[in-house]
Formats: C-alpha cells, sequence, structure tokens
C-alpha cells in the first residue's frame, strides 16, 4: 500500500454524531522520527469516552481540532522503529493509534502485546481499557459486599459484560439494565440474576423495582440519563453510584444535563457518587490483570465482540456504538 487514507475531524457534532463529521483523506505513509514507532494498524478500538473528544467543551481528556486526524486505542505490528525498546514485527497496542491503516505513534506509549493464550484483540477489551474500567469500578470505588444488588447499565456492552462477571464470581448479585431482549438474554447467560429492557419497558422505576426486590445497592452507570433517575430512586441506604460513562447524553453532548435533582435522595440515603476514571487505577493494572486473564482462562470469563472490517467502517462502528446498536464490544478489524 502506497497511501494510507486518514479520517480527518471536519466539524463538530451538535447532536448525535454522524459519518458526516469526518471525511476519509488519502496521504502519504508516515515516517517515524526519533523515539517512534510506525505501526500497520490491525484493530481499532471505538469506545464511548471518544464522544467527549469532538466536541469544544472543555473535557478530562483533551480533545481533536477540527482538522485533526481521528486517534484512539489500537493494536499494530511495527514497520519500523526509532526505539531501542521496540524493533519491526512486534505487536504493540497504544491509545495513539490513529484512523488509517499506518500510523506513526510515540515510543513511550506503546506497549507489547504478548501472547496470554488470548486473542490479542482481547488488549482493547477484556484484558485492556474496558475490563480495567469493569474490574476497579466494581471492587475498588464501589467495594460492594457479598450479596450485595449490584445494577449495572449498558450491561452488555464492553464494560458492562465484564461487570456483570466480575459480580457473579464475587459473590455479588447482578442485575443487567440493556437496550433489547437479545442482550438481556446474553446477560443472563452471562451470570446476570434478571434485567430490564430500558427500550421497551413503560415504567422504568417499577421494573428496576421489581428487578430489585431488596433494592439497588450499588449502581454501576455507563450511561446516565433516565436509567440513572431510576437507579436513584431504588438506591438503598448507604448506596453506592460510580459515575462511569454518560452515552445516554451522545446526542445533547454540550447542553447542559437536564433531569431529576436527586439531592434530597441522597440525602436521605447518604448515597455516595463518584466519578470514575481509569487512570487514578494505573499502579494496579498488573494486578487486574492477572486476574481478568486467570478467570479467562478458567472459562469464567466469556466475552462477545462486535467486529466491523475495513477503514472505511471506523465512523460507522463509532457512531452506532453511540446508539447502543452493538452488542459487544465494538472493535474495528483492518
Amino acid at each position: 500500500m502506497s497511501t494510507n487514507p486518514s479520517w480527518i475531524l471536519r466539524s463538530y457534532p451538535t447532536a448525535m454524531p454522524s459519518v458526516e463529521n469526518w471525511t476519509l483523506e488519502d496521504g502519504p505513509i508516515p515516517e517515524a522520527a526519533d523515539g517512534e514507532l510506525l505501526v500497520k494498524t490491525l484493530w481499532l478500538s471505538v469506545d464511548p469516552y471518544m464522544r467527549g473528544r469532538i466536541s469544544p467543551a472543555k473535557n478530562y481528556a483533551t480533545g481533536f481540532k477540527l482538522g485533526d486526524l481521528m486517534r484512539g486505542g489500537g493494536i499494530g505490528e511495527v514497520v519500523a522503529s526509532q526505539s531501542p525498546d521496540f524493533k519491526a514485527g512486534d505487536v504493540v497496542m497504544s491509545d495513539y493509534f490513529g484512523w488509517q491503516p499506518f500510523s506513526v505513534i510515540p515510543a513511550a506509549s506503546a506497549k507489547p502485546v504478548t501472547t496470554t493464550g488470548a486473542p490479542i484483540q482481547s488488549a482493547l477489551s477484556y484484558l485492556g481499557m474496558p475490563g480495567l474500567t469493569a474490574y476497579f469500578a466494581l471492587l475498588k470505588t464501589a467495594t460492594p459486599k457479598v450479596g450485595d444488588t449490584v445494577l449495572i447499565s449498558a450491561a452488555s456492552g464492553a464494560v458492562g459484560q465484564i461487570a456483570g462477571q466480575i459480580a457473579r464470581i464475587k459473590g455479588f448479585d447482578p442485575v443487567a439494565v440493556v437496550g433489547s431482549d437479545q442482550k438481556l438474554e446474553w446477560c443472563r447467560e452471562l451470570g446476570y440474576r434478571t434485567g430490564v429492557n430500558h427500550r421497551s419497558s413503560v415504567d422504568l422505576v417499577a421494573d428496576v423495582a421489581t428487578a430489585c426486590p431488596n433494592g439497588v445497592d450499588v449502581f454501576i452507570d455507563n450511561t446516565a440519563g433516565p436509567i440513572h433517575d431510576a437507579a436513584m430512586l431504588n438506591l438503598n441506604t448507604f448506596g453506592r453510584v460510580v459515575v462511569v460513562g454518560t452515552i445516554a447524553l451522545a446526542d445533547r453532548f454540550d447542553q447542559p444535563d437536564i433531569g431529576l435533582r436527586h439531592l434530597r435522595r441522597t440525602l436521605i440515603t447518604r448515597a455516595r457518587i463518584e466519578g470514575f476514571l481509569l487512570d487514578d487505577h494505573e499502579g494496579e493494572y498488573e494486578i487486574a490483570i492477572a486476574d481478568l486473564l486467570s478467570w479467562y482462562k478458567q472459562g469464567l470469563l466469556q466475552t462477545r465482540e462486535d467486529v466491523a472490517e475495513g477503514i472505511e467502517t471506523v465512523p460507522h462502528a463509532f457512531v452506532r456504538m453511540l446508539k447502543g446498536e452493538n452488542f459487544g464490544k465494538q472493535l474495528v478489524k483492518l
């Protein structure tokens, strides 16, 4: 390949992003400078956090400017190395992969993808950011006790499918909130006791109450929006809410998050509501990965992937993930 088709951000979305916010532009294959790697992309990950990076609003991660190459998590094979730490042929992962077949990434950002007995793309899924998020959000931030009811939104997604299984492994009582009956059936196969299809629900508060007859002790909030409200209205005394994501707000990201105010409910229940960022747990990644890999090898951890193929599909995969149309971890294979 002598060209390198790349997705460039051309406009900020004012509602739900669409493919028209990007253009696919051809260019030459870049060259690595000192301290950099030229990599051939094998897998790209599209994730909810990237919605915040295509907005001019202030965010916890640096946003993209108009005209910028889109970047995110990926796995690739080193083609040329300008670093003593890597050589051609090494397979690495990084958060600096461009939405393009060939990328130059900082060697300092690259981590080797080693043979673990799991598929290499698992480094972008249950052995990577989603799995680590599920692990730390549940076990370190929420700190459930055996028997606690753990309600998880987007329960069949990249984070939710792992969080529910960890809850099952640890003796908690996992309950799913998903967007289809098919996803709900998958969650039951994973070990969720029961769940709610929020898209078909007429009274979400009542349906969560039915699914959680003893109330909600822990809510892993991957969505925000009406599901958050239903969880709060079923929250037990000293309940814990971990805000992991706000994908339900993807179509109004730059607008105020207007909904029910739960201050009185928070006061009465003495609930703890805490935002979650994975980077806060970086020093413990290896421990978590060892646990996740052990559970996978024991057959205790299953995952489902939703794979698009080809560079031309990347923004389509991103948008369908934001809309909840994916089933499992959304990946793009090049």
